[in-house]
């Protein structure tokens, strides 16, 4: 299993909620557009779906971004932040 750098400095929190249908090139794009910051820095970018129970990470591994959906069970109870 592929885990984040252990240099991680951050965590952001796309603020909308993100059509689950964008891949890779579409979330770093919304990365770079409305937080501002480049995808290739140490950092964490955490999405949610509109109804807030599905989430996805991009973050960048040596030399690619990398994309995780983890799958929980099924559940009507939105995701809290």
């Amino acid at each position: 299993m592929m885990s984040p750098d252990p240099k991680v400095k951050a965590v952001f929190l796309y603020p909308k909620p993100v059509d689950f249908r964008k891949s890779i090139n579409g979330l770093a794009a919304l990365v770079e557009l409305d937080i501002k910051v480049a995808v290739f820095d140490p950092v964490l970018f955490v999405f949610f779906n509109r109804a807030r129970n599905q989430v996805k990470i991009l973050y960048w591994h040596r030399n690619g971004c990398i994309v995780t959906a983890p799958q929980t069970p099924p559940s009507n109870e939105p995701c809290t932040t």
